[in-house]
């Protein structure tokens, strides 16, 4: 019995010196390791640009450059890009912007919010939208009034700040892409399927126009005056017209890229969009800008610096950046 108890012992003995090494061994890996270094991630998180970011829509009143994200953030610079300021909206989406002259910035949410800023673009506000359901393009009249369009060839105006809306239903199955305001009356609203519609009263009434030819669909356009204006489409096709969307002509993309956004910069239409690429009217064609470090994404917006030669762009990835326009081919 004792022979059996001394062997008992020494097995408990045993198993005590095994637990005992264990808990040292741990508690040297404790005290010798470190947890996960997790300053990279806060040091990211405070960056104003983030690697999710989308840039979907820019806008500059020549004072500051504001960007609309996918990811519910405004963006704001006021030294020509060089550094950023974040500002949360939210749950929003912002797929279009445009500056209403002095009177600050307007932002349409894909998910059917009107939102206005300062001239500072600080301070934004928004409004519900009952219409259109999903809302793909906002500008503002000469006198500061709302307008958005959409799909099913909606367009809706405001002239109280959003407190009040006015929709006129164009009565086509087809989304209306682009809106914009020529002068005091007139105005021309773009959309699938070659849709045109315009209004020479503010406004107040809108009526469909000869449509562009082949089905076009208008990814972004551009007018310079009531009668010239320039529209980008599918697999980079560029057309031109010069008696207020009557009729147009094609102009030669050698960048052969589709344009997404249509802008001027030193009183020369710029267009940004597939591939990285930025182009500009030269004569009847429209030429890639050459430019340092281009990355082969989608361009979501661009903006006009004025003064400076340059231009800002965005796209995924957190990709936002002022670039030169100085470069040759």
């Amino acid at each position: 019995m004792k022979k059996n108890s001394k062997k008992q012992n020494q097995a408990a003995l045993r198993q005590s010196l095994c637990a005992l090494s264990t808990l040292a061994a741990i508690a040297g890996l404790s005290a010798c390791s470190q947890g996960p270094d997790l300053s990279g991630i806060a040091s990211e998180r405070q960056r104003p640009v983030q690697r999710y970011d989308i840039s979907q829509s820019i806008a500059s009143n020549g004072k500051v450059v504001v960007v609309g994200t996918q990811s519910g953030a405004v963006l704001v610079s006021n030294d020509q890009g060089k550094t950023w300021e974040r500002n949360m909206l939210g749950h929003t989406s912002l797929v279009d912007m445009t500056v209403c002259g002095d009177k600050g910035f307007l932002a349409v949410d894909h998910y059917r919010k009107v939102w206005s800023a300062d001239p500072d673009g600080k301070n934004w506000q928004s409004v519900p939208l009952e219409m259109p359901r999903t809302p793909l393009a906002v500008t503002c009249d000469r006198h500061g009034g709302w307008w958005v369009a959409g799909i099913n060839a909606v367009i809706s105006g405001s002239s109280d700040g959003g407190k009040t809306w006015k929709t006129s239903d164009l009565g086509a199955d087809a989304h209306i892409t682009n809106i914009q305001f020529l002068d005091e009356k007139n105005a021309i609203a773009l959309g699938e399927f070659g849709l045109t519609a315009t209004s020479d009263d503010g406004g107040a009434t809108w009526k469909k126009g000869p449509k562009i030819p082949g089905d076009f669909y208008p990814y972004a356009a551009l007018f310079a005056s009531r009668n010239e204006g320039w529209v980008s489409g599918l697999a980079g096709q560029m057309l031109h017209t010069t008696d207020g969307g009557k009729t147009w002509s094609k102009q030669n993309n050698t960048a052969h890229a589709t344009l997404n956004r249509l802008f001027m910069h030193d009183g020369v239409p710029f267009g940004v969009g597939a591939g990285g690429v930025i182009a500009r009217l030269e004569g009847n064609s429209w030429r890639a800008v050459p430019y340092s470090d281009p990355v082969p994404v989608f361009l979501g917006g661009g903006a006009s610096l004025p003064g400076q030669s340059a231009i800002v762009i965005g796209g995924p990835g957190g990709l936002l950046r002022a670039v030169s326009t100085l470069a040759k081919q």
